[in-house]
């Protein structure tokens, strides 16, 4: 006998075909707001569920007491109350690996279109081609130097593509010991180091009470009045006001972002008025790949947890306030590129 596990969202055929498969009921949601969610626990007390967008809180989860298993469609979580999972004797899990390479593109993607002025560029050719041409300023990635906060699965493709384009890699990462980060990479323990010396500040952290608002106003104006911020993790970690002025009075050079603190945004958000501010709807998980490898990955977990396996995937609960970090330090046995290499 199998169990009810309830979509809010559509997945992908191969997560559903493994379910079906396997002789589970697949309950289609009424729709995907928390409310809608309710609605569905309260009629059906499915067994399962797997949840995309949807803010999951204590009332939904403890709505259901039949409710085993909540799966995350994808890596980020934090809408996604996981105490109150733990607390009911849910099983909370995830798929962080199923959108890693899609978000390290998206990256990449921000990376590129900063370095190239690409909205001014946008804004300027057609009216005025050799402004666009020869006064719009343009940098190569080549000998530029990017600082990753965070190297996880994310931040570790992120570093290989880089050095794929000759940059510098530096990243910070406190949980993880040194000898665990890519080759190549120069592990520092020193977090304004990546601010200071940087021209690429990419930020692929967790949303946490350590990194909200990680960075400020002062860390801000230690990065180079030539440096990028990247953020494709959570808004949280960024103060939206903070950067604005940064964007807005050259502190910094610009910022490319595929999360900002309020989704959707909102239309007065004054970042939207800035030509060196791109800012994606949060896109850097949503490929057509990506979706197929986390719908399977997410269905596997249910599966997992049916037959009584150790998930692979479970969120675990983490105090990053007293979690264990790591000092050590690594340098890659490497030249560093440099402007004039040929």
């Amino acid at each position: 006998m199998g169990w009810k596990i309830l979509l809010p969202q559509e997945i992908m055929s191969e997560g559903r075909k493994l379910l079906e498969d396997a002789g589970h009921t697949i309950i289609d949601g009424r729709g995907f707001e928390t409310a809608d969610v309710l609605a569905d626990f309260k009629e059906y007390q499915p067994d399962a569920m797997i949840v995309r967008i949807t803010p999951i809180t204590r009332e939904v989860i403890e709505s259901n007491p039949n409710l085993k298993v909540i799966v995350r469609h994808g890596a980020g979580f934090d809408a996604l109350d996981v105490k109150a999972c733990h607390d009911n004797n849910v099983q909370a899990l995830y798929a962080p690996v199923a959108n890693s390479t899609s978000v390290a593109e998206t990256a990449m993607l921000l990376i590129l279109e900063m370095s190239r002025n690409v909205t001014v560029l946008h804004k300027t050719w057609v009216d005025d081609y050799y402004k666009a041409k020869l006064k719009v300023k343009k940098s190569t990635l080549n000998g530029k130097t990017l600082g990753l906060i965070g190297c996880g699965n994310i931040g570790s493709r992120v570093a290989k593509r880089a050095l794929g384009f000759e940059m510098n890699v530096m990243a910070y990462d406190p949980y993880k010991p040194a000898c665990d980060f890519p080759e190549g990479v120069e592990v520092v323990r020193d977090l304004d180091r990546i601010f200071k010396e940087c021209d690429y500040v990419s930020l692929h952290c967790p949303n946490t009470p350590v990194t909200k608002n990680l960075v400020n106003k002062e860390r801000l104006a230690m990065m180079k009045p030539t440096a990028f911020l990247i953020n494709t993790a959570r808004g949280g970690c960024v103060d939206e006001t903070a950067l604005y002025e940064a964007c807005r009075d050259g502190i910094i050079a610009g910022a490319g972002l595929d999360a900002i603190q309020k989704e959707p945004v909102d239309p007065k958000n004054p970042l939207l008025t800035l030509d060196n501010v791109i800012i994606y709807p949060h896109i850097g998980g949503n490929t057509t790949e990506a979706a197929h490898r986390a719908s399977y990955f997410a269905a596997m977990g249910i599966q997992e947890v049916y037959e009584g396996k150790a998930p692979t995937w479970p969120i675990n609960d983490v105090d990053y306030k007293t979690a264990k970090t790591y000092t050590d330090t690594k340098k890659p046995d490497t030249k560093p590129a440099g402007m004039f290499d040929f």
